[in-house]
């Protein structure tokens, strides 16, 4: 049993974490809780105390420049790697260094897109976001910005946050060759699962990226050759894979060693399962260099507290409110997340904070997204 140290509202909580051989019914269960998502009450709390951060918020123009240089950098590694081998070690790391780095910073601009943030009308960032797809290699563009939307406006949902692992997921894959295998394919969980748990409508802008997409794929197969298509699709795999900064997927979210708080005493999930005093933050900021490659996601509180600001805006945005972030736990490592996750015993895919969703599966819901 590790003794843990938790400071929360001004009062200090000692505690024991549950050992890897505690009961299975301590172990396994997410932490479930009737209480309302973190960021909307400090959003408030924020703006209460800090109006002119409103002044923050608002696309910024220039991410579009830089977004385009990578999608050419891209372009030009898959040009010169045309006639190489995909498993010849030249093109797995070029694929690892330039590829996977380049295709996270891609992924994570489709992520500023879904918020609007690159131009003033969402249609722009719409169609923007199908030609950011490209070296992708698959459309994902028009399907990411709901799920995310989702993710955001119903934050621990266990219908409608499709970032939330499956029950399956933490039966099975909470070991150490489980952990392993999630770290390793995590970005297939992240494609696959929403489909299995909330379905979204099928809009022409679908129809527009996956034409768009399946057109330049075969542009690229057909005056290039197959070596570069695989090229975008290695980079696209091993950006969700065991890369630095794909340690972000997990170190947002998942509730991790010393954070980790002990699930005593269960109740049913309608009740929660865990006490107020010990629930756990949800959400974890980084603030390392590793943000400079992916448009500042490491500002996560900051960003689920304001998703309309642009990337280049939130460290004004922590130093302006620093009052309300410095308490947080944040993440030092992306690298050290994934290891810790991985082998850590008390890290498994259960550590994330739930709530019983009001709706029901099986329901025709009707869900409003935001379109500016």
């Amino acid at each position: 049993m590790a003794e843990v140290l938790h400071k929360r509202n001004n009062i200090t909580y000692t505690f024991d974490t549950p050992a890897a051989d505690s009961p299975i019914e301590t172990l396994n269960e997410f932490y479930w809780t009737n209480e309302s998502e973190p960021h909307v009450s400090r959003r408030k709390a924020i703006l209460a105390k800090h109006p002119e951060v409103k002044k923050l918020t608002g696309h910024e123009p220039k991410t579009k420049w830089y977004v385009l240089f990578v999608v050419i950098l891209q372009f030009s590694v898959a040009y010169y790697l045309k006639d190489t081998f995909p498993l010849s070690a030249k093109f797995i790391a070029l694929a690892y260094v330039i590829g996977a780095t380049s295709n996270q910073a891609i992924f994570l601009a489709i992520h500023e897109l879904s918020h609007n943030l690159l131009f003033k009308k969402p249609l722009h960032n719409k169609l923007f976001a199908i030609f950011t797809n490209i070296p992708i290699g698959i459309p994902y563009s028009a399907s990411f910005q709901p799920y995310h939307q989702l993710h955001h406006k119903f934050l621990g949902d266990e219908n409608l946050d499709t970032d939330l692992p499956t029950r399956f997921e933490g039966i099975f894959l909470s070991n150490i060759l489980g952990k392993v295998f999630f770290a390793t394919f995590q970005i297939l969980f992240y494609a696959l699962r929403p489909m299995f748990i909330t379905q979204i409508k099928f809009t022409y802008i679908h129809i527009l990226n996956v034409i768009f997409q399946f057109f330049v794929d075969y542009l690229v197969v057909k005056y290039w050759g197959s070596n570069s298509l695989w090229y975008f699709i290695m980079s696209s795999f091993l950006a969700g894979s065991l890369h630095p900064c794909a340690g972000h997927f997990i170190a947002e979210h998942y509730v991790l060693n010393a954070n980790n708080k002990p699930r005593s005493e269960l109740k049913s999930k309608e009740e929660g399962n865990i006490s107020n005093d010990l629930l756990p933050e949800e959400t974890y900021s980084y603030y390392g260099s590793l943000n400079l490659l992916t448009w500042n996601v490491g500002y996560h509180n900051e960003h689920h507290d304001f998703p309309y600001i642009a990337w280049t805006k939130l460290p004004q945005l922590r130093e302006m409110a620093s009052e309300f972030y410095d308490p947080l736990p944040k993440v030092d490592s992306w690298c050290g997340v994934i290891w810790w996750f991985c082998f850590n015993d008390i890290n498994r895919l259960w550590n994330r904070v739930k709530r019983s969703g009001k709706i029901k599966s099986g329901t025709n819901v009707k869900v409003r997204l935001d379109t500016n």
